[in-house]
This record gives structure tokens, sequence and C-alpha cells, in this order.
């Protein structure tokens, strides 16, 4: 089966122009059939608060009204999508960028209130509901998908949705067809068992050692919706799931033991 590297970064590397171009020039260059994701949460709260529009979140998660919908929508499927696109092509690789609205590749529901109103928030039912089919007619034409964190909900209104999330379960809907190879890219070394110490990456992660990890405080905040999908995406078929920092990117697609941290459903 054919290797297919689906890759998510995060708004620290977006916002730092040195860093994306050496992560974009590293995805460039991987072998075979391959797919991007990208965040950008950091700049939309940027341009954001420069529209007078304050960010808000909860558990790491960010809270999507009207106003803030048009700003990520701006920022999102439009600076930065068409940014690394362009820069994707001028390293040669034939990039397309999409929401999840575009060949209705990812319809999701509108969060529902329960306890906190997310907003114009996105979730994705499941891997069932992607349109794989459009998915492999572009990357079976050499075409490379690149992904804005932006869903839809069938009746004409897009959908904020979590980067990781989409990455995740892109990933698992594209599993039978393809040996999937998830990894999320961020400005650290891999998941630490010590935040102020960056060296402290801890090398594998199983669920029970997870569940320890999230007990003891170790893991937190955006961290914790990052391994849950990650963790969902290994129970339905993906064949590995890594996380470590942008610029080992071609040492985490290598599978070397010494980068990031790996995640397994069992220990061994």
């Amino acid at each position: 089966m054919e290797t297919l590297h689906i890759l998510k970064i995060g708004g620290n590397v977006l916002d730092n122009p040195e860093r994306l171009q050496r992560f974009l020039i590293d995805f460039a260059q991987l072998p075979g059939p391959k797919l991007l994701v990208h965040g950008g949460g950091k700049i939309a709260s940027t341009i954001g608060l420069q529209l007078g529009i304050e960010p808000q979140y909860v558990e790491g998660r960010r809270l999507t009204d009207a106003e803030t919908l048009r700003v990520v929508t701006m920022v999102y499927a439009g600076l930065l999508n068409k940014n690394v696109v362009a820069q994707l092509q001028a390293h040669g690789c034939n990039a397309i960028g999409l929401t999840g609205a575009d060949a209705n590749v990812i319809p999701a529901t509108k969060r529902p209130v329960r306890t906190i109103d997310y907003g114009y928030a996105g979730d994705v039912a499941g891997p069932e509901t992607i349109n794989t089919a459009a998915l492999q007619t572009l990357l079976q034409a050499g075409l490379t998908p690149v992904f804005a964190p932006l869903t839809h909900d069938g009746q004409g209104s897009l959908l904020n949705t979590n980067a990781d999330t989409i990455a995740s379960v892109l990933a698992t809907a594209l599993a039978p067809f393809f040996a999937v190879k998830l990894v999320y890219c961020f400005e650290k070394k891999g998941v630490l068992a010590n935040s102020a110490d960056d060296d402290s990456v801890i090398q594998r992660i199983d669920q029970h050692y997870y569940k320890a990890l999230k007990a003891d405080g170790v893991v937190t905040a955006g961290m914790i919706p990052k391994l849950d999908n990650a963790f969902a995406a290994l129970q339905q078929g993906v064949k590995a799931v890594l996380i470590g920092e942008a610029e080992a990117l071609p040492e985490l697609a290598a599978d070397k033991k010494f980068s990031g941290t790996t995640l397994q459903l069992h220990h061994g």
C-alpha cells in the first residue's frame, strides 16, 4: 500500500517566514502523495485585534462569533492558504488550496450549545462523511491538497474547525486507501515532560500513559485536542502518528527514532 503523508502545521510556524519556508522546502521534497493541513490562529487573532475583535478561547478552542468567522475565513482561506500554495509552487510542489467546502470534502455540523456556545464552530461527524473520491482524484492527478481549517454545514455557512481535527479525520478517511502517516509539526521538539525544558521530549506515548500525563497536568490546554485526535486516528486505522518540530520533518517522516514523539495505542 502506498504511503501518504498528512502534515499539520500550526501558527507558530506559519507566522515565522523563515521557519515556514524551511518547512515547505522539506515538505515539497517528501516522496509520494502528500497532503497539508494548516492552522493560523495566532495570525487570525493578530489581524482580528487590528480590526477591534478580541479573540476568546475555552480549553484551547476558539469561540467563533459572526465577526470572528469573517476574520478567520479571510485569514485562513485567503492570506495564509494562498501564500502557502504559492510557496509550494516555487519549490516544485503542485499544490491546490482548499477548504472543507470545496468539492464537499469535509461537511460538518455547527457545534451544539451545551455549557458553552462556541458559535460558528464545526464538528466533523466522522471519516465516513469525507469525500475521499475527490481527494483520491486530486492525489492521483499529482496535486497536493493544502487545507485551511474551515468546513461547511451544507446550508451555505462556513464553520471554523480545529486544524488538528481536520488532519486526524482526513487521515482516518484515507486510511483504507493508503498507509497513512500523520505528522503534527509545531514549535516544540515533541510532547514535553517539562514544558520549561525543550529537550524533555517523551519519545513514546500509549493510551494508558496519556491518561496519566493528563491526570498529572503534564499535558494541558491545546495539546489535549491534538493528542485526542491523534489517538482517534490510530484507533481507526492510521498507520503512524508523530508529533515534533517543523525543522525535524525529514527525520519524522523517515521514522528516525531520536526525533519527536511517537504515539501508539498500546505499550510495546
